[in-house]
């Protein structure tokens, strides 16, 4: 376990320096990503809600879609009460902010440790509401047998 965390350490050093002083939305939803990442890691569910719409969407690697922030918290919460040791880091390759500059999509990889896939490929769909950006849907894809 404790191997586990040191890679995820150090695989947020990057997203540390984005974190702390963000320039552009897509360096903003990137630090956001990451501090999503660090809630993970805790097992903070409300750390990782913190970025999803009241009607976010999300689709997990098995292919299960769950529809609202309250049934997403109620999830994570049962994954985390089930499985102590189960984390996720997902690692954007591209955000791009549409010219509207109030929608985003981002895709990446995923990672898991103890989990029921070892990762595969995402994406997500970012909307700024109020100057702030928030996360709409995200489609998470299993492409990495155990």
């Amino acid at each position: 376990m404790f191997k586990s965390l040191a890679i995820f350490a150090l695989l947020l050093i990057p997203y540390l320096a984005i974190a702390q002083t963000p320039q552009s939305d897509a360096d903003i939803i990137r630090a956001s990503r990451a501090a999503s990442n660090a809630a993970i890691a805790r097992h903070d569910v409300e750390g990782i809600a913190q970025y999803w719409l009241h009607d976010f969407v999300q689709t997990i690697g098995r292919g299960i879609t769950i529809s609202g922030k309250d049934s997403v918290i109620a999830s994570w919460k049962q994954l985390f009460k089930t499985n102590s040791t189960v984390f996720y880091v997902r690692t954007p390759t591209t955000i791009t902010v549409g010219d509207n500059g109030i929608m985003a999509w981002e895709t990446g990889t995923w990672e898991a440790k103890n989990s029921y896939s070892r990762g595969g490929n995402y994406s997500a769909m970012w909307r700024k509401i109020d100057g702030e950006w928030k996360l709409q849907a995200e489609l998470f894809v299993s492409l990495q047998k155990l």
